[in-house]
């Protein structure tokens, strides 16, 4: 049971010029709703919540309107802080330049219970070296910049954050978030860690949310990024295969179409892309899926026919494998309802 005399944890967000700002105001609103779920229930406020900046005062986001960081992240005392929050956003790449932040986060990490990231904040953490040999996730956009930077960092692109309070499958000191929005869901993870999860489930009420959302960031995500490496060779094949998912994708058939042996096909297309052809095959079939099931009009069987996938059962493990969840539930949580036209 958590402790109810403990006092309040101090949790801090760390804010610059052009964040994102539901970065910061997404979990630091899950910890003050756990407050208001405490009291309700007679029992001490848990959290008391800061914004930190380059100084106290108003700090531009990335939505064109301000908010005011309560003091400077170098006046923060670190031995009363339980746990310090990386906010992401545009500004982000300026604040990797800044070797003051890095090594104050460098000294923050033994002094502090747990130090996490929101959202693109995971590439200050990588940048600082705190994240080596770690797991970790980032928005689904810059997940491949971070594998290729950061090689020593173990990328999970379909988390929604890496916390573990038990440390079993995950990091209970060192952890991230994936975009935005995940930021709450890592919050609402450490509530349950200090508080239990009644607290926990109480707060996901309040918020109307998912105490563990199914699945992960892949669901939101656009998927493929079909960027083409060193070579236009395949540059009219990439072009193809999108207008072409029911027919023969084979390697065979895709290696002749390019006019390469099928072993030479394979390797640079692997060097070019980054995957096999199968895996891309099936990642772009996904995609299209996945376009398609946006439209009621569509039966999971028809998408499965023409996306190449043949059988529905094929297509529920094709999506269960890459995105953790059914074409059915991606199609009643996505779907475009059809308009109702008045008579």
């Amino acid at each position: 049971m958590p402790d109810c005399i403990t006092p309040s944890r101090i949790i801090a967000c760390f804010a610059f010029d052009d964040v994102m700002s539901l970065d910061v105001v997404g979990p630091l609103q899950v910890f003050a709703s756990a407050n208001g779920e405490l009291e309700r229930q007679g029992r001490a406020r848990g959290y008391e919540v800061l914004i930190i900046a380059d100084a106290a005062g108003p700090v531009p986001t990335s939505g064109g309107f301000k908010l005011y960081a309560d003091l400077g992240w170098r006046d923060l005392e670190l031995n009363t802080v339980d746990t310090i929050l990386i906010a992401g956003g545009d500004g982000i790449n300026r604040v990797r330049q800044r070797s003051d932040i890095l090594e104050w986060l460098k000294q923050a990490e033994g002094k502090l219970a747990r130090l996490g990231s929101v959202c693109s904040g995971a590439l200050v953490l990588a940048e600082a070296g705190l994240l080596d040999g770690k797991m970790a996730t980032t928005h689904w956009s810059r997940c491949d910049e971070m594998r290729q930077q950061f090689p020593a960092v173990q990328v999970i692109e379909d988390r929604l954050h890496s916390y573990d309070a038990q440390g079993l499958d995950g990091d209970p000191h060192i952890f991230t978030s994936a975009g935005v929005t995940a930021g709450i869901d890592l919050a609402l993870a450490l509530v349950e860690a200090d508080q239990g999860r009644a607290i926990a489930l109480a707060v996901a009420r309040r918020l109307v949310m998912f105490l563990k959302r199914p699945g992960g960031q892949a669901q939101f995500s656009a998927y493929l990024t079909p960027a083409i490496g060193g070579t236009a060779q395949l540059a009219g094949l990439l072009e193809w295969i999108p207008g072409n998912l029911d027919g023969d994708l084979s390697l065979e058939a895709l290696s002749a179409r390019a006019a390469m042996s099928a072993r030479t096909f394979s390797r640079v297309f692997t060097r070019d892309l980054g995957m096999t052809p199968a895996r891309y095959v099936e990642r772009v079939r996904i995609e299209a899926a996945r376009a398609l099931l946006q439209d009621d009009a569509m039966s999971v069987t028809r998408v499965a026919r023409l996306c190449g996938f043949g059988h529905p059962e094929t297509l529920r493990r094709a999506f269960q494998r890459h995105l953790s969840i059914s074409p059915q539930e991606y199609a009643d949580r996505f779907g475009r309802k059809p308009d109702v036209v008045a008579v």
